[in-house]
């Protein structure tokens, strides 16, 4: 039992759980890194498990001592956010659920109340059930900050993937010396459409390509403000020294531009990806012709 609770000067009950996880933690930190949230994220030795579980305590220590149990955005939880990440992370990989990663945070709580009880066996109940309701408010702050921290590391592995996914989908395909082509399936939206640019205006510079080619038959549908992107990577294009065509113009894509009011006058189009390789192939001076077999020869 603690000296101060034997002379009878008291603390707050947030005061003396500061006092508690400082007093004890080194056998909370030892005794978390046996737990699975520890255990399974910190494989190379046990003594990482058990630092890490420190740095835990230690947070937690200082969030008591600035009376803020219940508050997530309290200044201690700061140096332990990245932690909680990549052991959140760790979990989410190993195929656990947020319920069940919830669940292994609520396991840490047993082993501390364990020590609690042994530590202040002496303490008048109702001071036990305070300081013991009080961790336990503390450490369910914590395991909400774990959460929230791993759900924002959830949403940026999204947003990250989301990009890769758009980018993968925007493949630049060589056609011929100086000519480049961009086929588009699926629906286009600003985000797309900003890559779509990137990604042509990156490939003009890679391949000193004179023409390139957007060829939109398979999207469905543009809007206003996609079908804008869409003449600005043309006027991009065209300050890079190369020309762009637009080809596979839809009806319904047709018509919509007509209504928007947009002027294309300026942008070469035309019906197909064929007719708008053959119109490149043909300002580049190369020309072909029919073969007997029905194989077009150079």
């Amino acid at each position: 039992m603690p000296e101060r609770e034997a002379g009878g000067s008291l603390g707050t009950p947030t005061d003396e759980v500061r006092d508690f996880l400082r007093r004890r933690r080194e056998q909370i930190a030892q005794r978390w890194a046996d737990e699975p949230l520890f255990r399974t994220v910190f494989t190379v030795s046990r003594d990482e498990a058990v630092e890490a579980g420190k740095a835990v305590v230690d947070a937690l220590a200082q969030v008591a001592d600035a009376q803020r149990v219940e508050d997530p955005d309290a200044a201690g939880f700061s140096a332990v956010r990245e932690q909680l990440a990549r052991m959140g992370a760790a979990r989410a990989r190993a195929g656990l659920s947020p319920t069940q990663v919830a669940s292994e945070l609520a396991a840490l709580w047993p082993p501390v109340e364990n020590l609690l009880v042994a530590d202040l066996d002496q303490a008048p109940p109702q001071r036990l059930r305070e300081y013991s309701t009080t961790l336990s408010v503390l450490l369910g702050t914590l395991r909400l900050v774990a959460m929230q921290t791993a759900l924002s590391e959830g949403q940026a592995l999204i947003d990250r993937q989301r990009l890769q996914l758009l980018e993968v989908a925007t493949p630049v395909i060589k056609l011929w010396d100086g000519i480049v082509a961009v086929p588009l399936i699926g629906t286009l939206d600003s985000a797309r459409s900003q890559v779509v640019m990137e990604t042509l205006l990156n490939a003009v510079v890679d391949q000193h390509a004179r023409f390139a080619i957007l060829d939109i038959t398979g999207v469905p549908t543009v809007d206003s403000l996609v079908a804008q992107h869409l003449m600005k990577t043309v006027a991009a294009a065209r300050l890079m020294g190369a020309e762009c065509v637009v080809s596979g113009i839809r009806p319904a894509i047709a018509q919509t531009i007509v209504h928007l009011g947009l002027d294309l006058g300026t942008v070469k189009t035309r019906a197909s990806l064929a007719d708008a390789l053959g119109y490149c192939l043909h300002e580049l001076g190369t020309t072909f012709v029919q073969a007997p077999d029905g194989a077009g020869r150079r």
